[in-house]
């Protein structure tokens, strides 16, 4: 009985040992993964299986990314998770430690330093949490096992050339479910192509060099149209009901703050007649919240393509300046 246990407990322990070893390189999909990788960024078919057969699906990946809270949530609720005292005392920190680079940022790129500063506290609570998954192992999950992968699929190519490029190994960089990493949350493709060396040593190093995450930032809001001393959104009221056509229509701002003004919107600050705005609606403790989304609130959500996202980043950098 005793062999036959140790038998069952070895055997079981190799099959444990195969499932998780097993990695991405036998997928059905993976000769293709590694034909494009190959034909697009010159990474030959033999360093993608090396890098896949170190990949582990996880279930977690597939789980967090079908209930994200910017669709799970009301606004009562995911305000409360980025609009807490500690973060903005933490924010105000931020500003303070960090004025020089922040100063400098504004200057050369126009967008406000409690912008930037936001988006790093909403993001990952001014660079302590940047994520604990193995990015290698997220996009690879998403790559190749989650129905939408078009997105990922497209983005492990790109961290596999950024792994290259960074000089890092693809498995030992650590960020969040979706692959996003380092102080602002860059995405492979993003970080590629929007992260800058903004301290002269001659790194675009977004995991620990504050000063090239607060460019980056800086520089990918520049780099979507943010216009320099315009506002973000203001909140309004509204009367009769024609305003309802548009409620939420999209991100992308089609109407102007006259149409709106039209349509009964009655905003509470100045804003001019031909300006592109949005009519944005979330649902407050207090009920249904009325707000008039600039062009910048748009730029924003090129960041994160949420409109409660963007309201966060807003209210946030309201708070910490």
């Amino acid at each position: 009985m005793k062999k036959i246990a140790l038998l069952i407990s070895t055997c079981a322990a190799l099959m444990g040992s195969t499932v998780v070893n097993a990695g991405y390189e036998q997928h059905e999909r993976f000769n293709e993964f590694a034909k494009e990788l190959e034909a697009e960024h010159g990474i030959k078919p033999e360093q993608a299986k090396a890098w896949l057969s170190q990949a582990e699906r996880l279930e977690s990946v597939l789980t967090a990314i079908s209930r994200p809270a910017e669709k799970t949530k009301t606004w009562a609720d995911y305000r409360k998770i980025f609009l807490t005292e500690k973060r903005i005392e933490e924010g105000k920190q931020f500003l303070k430690d960090n004025a020089e680079l922040l100063a400098k940022a504004e200057k050369e790129f126009g967008v406000p330093q409690e912008i930037i500063g936001a988006i790093i506290g909403v993001e990952t609570f001014y660079g302590k949490r940047q994520g604990n998954y193995r990015v290698l192992d997220s996009l690879s999950t998403l790559a190749f096992d989650y129905p939408k992968r078009s997105l990922f699929w497209r983005e492990l190519k790109e961290f596999f050339v950024l792994s290259q490029e960074q000089g890092v190994n693809p498995g030992d960089v650590k960020g969040s479910y979706a692959g996003a990493m380092g102080y602002g949350q860059f995405i492979p493709s993003s970080y590629r192509y929007y992260a800058i060396d903004y301290d002269g040593d001659n790194k675009k190093d977004l995991w620990t060099n504050k000063a090239d995450a607060i460019g980056s930032v800086a520089n990918y809001f520049k780099r979507h149209g943010w216009k320099q001393d315009e506002a973000v959104t203001q909140r309004v009221n509204v009367k009769g009901t024609d305003y309802e056509e548009a409620v939420n229509d999209r991100l992308k701002p089609k109407w102007t703050a006259g149409e709106l003004k039209a349509l009964g919107v009655m905003p509470t600050e100045d804003v001019a007649d031909d300006a592109s705005a949005t009519l944005v609606k979330l649902m407050g403790e207090e009920g249904a919240e009325f707000w008039l989304g600039n062009h910048n609130f748009y730029v924003i959500t090129r960041y994160n393509h949420s409109r409660m996202y963007a309201m966060a980043v807003y209210q946030l950098s309201q708070a910490i300046k």
